[in-house]
């Protein structure tokens, strides 16, 4: 690490770029929720059944996870800025094509070139965090930097509701063009270079080399699978609540954009938990604990429902406690991801970061083809990837996080 570097880790929290780190971060999650509430609404206009509108939320997930894969690694060896300045001008391109759909699969080209641009803040919001902080630093950054992204998914049901209340769904579309083009002004005037050891001239074959050095540590897949199975836990419940509640309990779109509202409070307050007392209780206790408290909020789900309790306080009362979860674990887990190669930061955040993406892609459908008449299939899905970040957590427990340094 370079002595400008070395002394902004040492240094109070910046608001600016904490800001930016947020705003750049919201882009992607934006995208995933704000159309959420009008997904039936969406199905209706298009002339397609659930299952099909519901690709728009898979695909979507799916180019992340491989978005993630070419971002993190260009940006190690071209730059953090550049990559993200590209990637918030994709996103808002994309979002123009959805805008724009007058048929199914226009509507989901466009949200493919979304997902491919507006991965770019989540990905390199860790890096740029990993090359500013030092590895003591780094959990609770990423646990403030959450804390605030984590305000996007909570509001943005809400906003895409009414929009799609009161204008439309292609409203919530017009709404992600004018949220990426602030965030990428933002950026374009706020971000500076952080990354100083990049290497324009690094090959394909070093970069599979890297790649290679980590899928060879048990440590960064154990970080990586326990993050993606807590993550596929809420993204499961992203595919079907949205049917569950509108199909199955005769709610409005407005009413589960209120209700979900919980989901992120509970988010926040699990990253605001991990800020405080990651550096001093280190990883995987952080960890545990959050996987245990998911495990035991799907058994209280499991408990409500078969108790007849079918109203929509039974579903989202446990996803509070499931998002105060994921706040306890992501954060963590994400720093002990790109601390294990502290030189592959960028290739570390976007392979994990794909990994948690990719096993949302691949629950999400499977929620959505399971759903029909009962909400059974989307509680069993969850507890099973809760009972596997659980077993992945081993991989990690008792092993040493990489030494101190840059």
């Amino acid at each position: 690490m370079n002595t400008t570097t070395a002394a902004v880790g040492q240094s109070a929290v910046n608001p600016g770029l904490i800001a930016l780190l947020i705003a750049v971060s919201a882009v992607s999650p934006l995208g995933i929720n704000m159309y959420l509430p009008s997904m039936p609404g969406m199905a209706r206009a298009l002339g397609v059944d659930f299952t099909t509108i519901q690709l728009t939320l898979s695909l979507y997930l799916g180019a992340m996870a491989l978005g993630q894969l070419i971002i993190g690694p260009l940006s190690d060896s071209f730059g953090r800025r550049p990559v993200l300045l590209t990637g918030l001008l994709v996103f808002v391109v994309g979002s123009a094509i959805c805008l724009l759909a007058q048929s199914i699969d226009i509507l989901i080209f466009g949200r493919i070139i979304q997902a491919t641009g507006g991965c770019a803040g989540i990905t390199l919001s860790r890096a740029i965090v990993r090359d500013l902080y030092g590895r003591n630093q780094v959990a609770s950054m990423i646990a403030y930097v959450t804390m605030g992204m984590a305000v996007a998914p909570m509001i943005a049901p809400t906003i895409g509701g009414l929009l799609e209340t009161f204008f439309g769904w292609r409203a919530s579309f017009a709404f992600l063009i004018g949220f990426g083009g602030i965030a990428l002004v933002f950026a374009y005037w706020r971000l500076k270079e952080t990354n100083h050891n990049r290497a324009s001239g690094e090959t394909t074959r070093n970069l599979l080399q890297g790649y290679g050095s980590l899928f060879c540590s048990r440590q960064f897949w154990g970080y990586t699978l326990v993050t993606s199975f807590v993550s596929a836990m809420f993204f499961a419940f992203l595919a079907g609540a949205p049917y569950v509640m509108v199909e199955l309990l005769g709610r409005t779109p407005a009413e589960y954009g209120l209700y979900f509202a919980m989901v992120p409070c509970g988010y926040i307050l699990g990253n605001f938990a991990t800020g405080r007392i990651a550096g001093t209780m280190g990883p995987i206790p952080m960890i545990l604990a959050g996987t245990l408290l998911s495990l035991a909020s799907m058994a209280a789900m499991a408990v409500l429902i078969a108790s007849g309790f079918m109203v929509p306080v039974a579903l989202f009362g446990p996803m509070l406690f499931i998002g105060v979860a994921n706040g306890l674990v992501l954060p963590s887990g994400i720093a002990g991801a790109v601390s294990v190669k502290p030189d592959l930061a960028g290739a570390a955040a976007g392979l994990s970061g794909s990994f948690q993406i990719g096993f949302g892609a691949l629950v999400a459908p499977i929620v959505g083809a399971a759903l029909s008449s009962t909400v059974w299939p989307l509680i069993v899905i969850m507890t099973i990837c809760s009972l596997l970040a659980i077993v992945s957590l081993a991989l990690v427990a008792g092993q040493r996080m990489p030494a101190t340094g840059s």
